[in-house]
């Protein structure tokens, strides 16, 4: 073994825990150091860990996860009911403010009345009082992505 290369060993070295204030000995290379959390105060050792997991456990998260996922598969099954429902709300077509107040001033509250409407032709749509040419590109647009078809007159 060389002479001196290795680091000097302090057998009574001083540790202190700064989470608990705790102190004790030990040996190292350091004659005093702080840790941050120590055997005392570490959860795992108090107990407090597995209180921790019992909160809220795996299958408790699982079931959870699992009511997330079928509220959405149920929002979609109405969504696709909807999609050639000519019961459909006005709204659901996203139309300006303006436009949506100005067809339920009309009387025209969902997508079938409005495609009534709009089969007596763009003037018929464009004779209501705020409904504009490009609320009606905008309608005609979203009711196509809708999976509505519109009559050639119309389009």
């Amino acid at each position: 073994m060389k002479p001196d290369i290795h680091p000097t060993f302090y057998p009574e070295a001083k540790v202190t825990c700064a989470s608990c204030g705790r102190t004790w000995t030990t040996g190292s290379t350091k004659k005093e150091f702080r840790v941050d959390i120590c055997a005392e105060c570490h959860p795992f050792f108090t107990g407090e860990a597995s209180r921790l997991l019992d909160i809220e456990g795996q299958v408790d998260r699982f079931y959870k996860k699992l009511s997330i996922r079928q509220n959405y598969v149920d929002q979609q099954k109405v969504k696709e009911e909807l999609k050639g429902s000519p019961e459909r709300p006005i709204e659901d077509l996203g139309l300006a403010t303006r436009a949506n107040e100005a067809l339920k001033a009309a009387g025209i509250t969902n997508v079938g009345q409005f495609l009534e409407k709009l089969n007596g032709g763009n003037d018929a749509v464009l004779a209501i009082a705020g409904f504009g040419q490009a609320s009606l590109t905008a309608a005609k647009k979203k009711l196509r992505s809708l999976g509505y078809e519109l009559l050639e007159a119309a389009a």
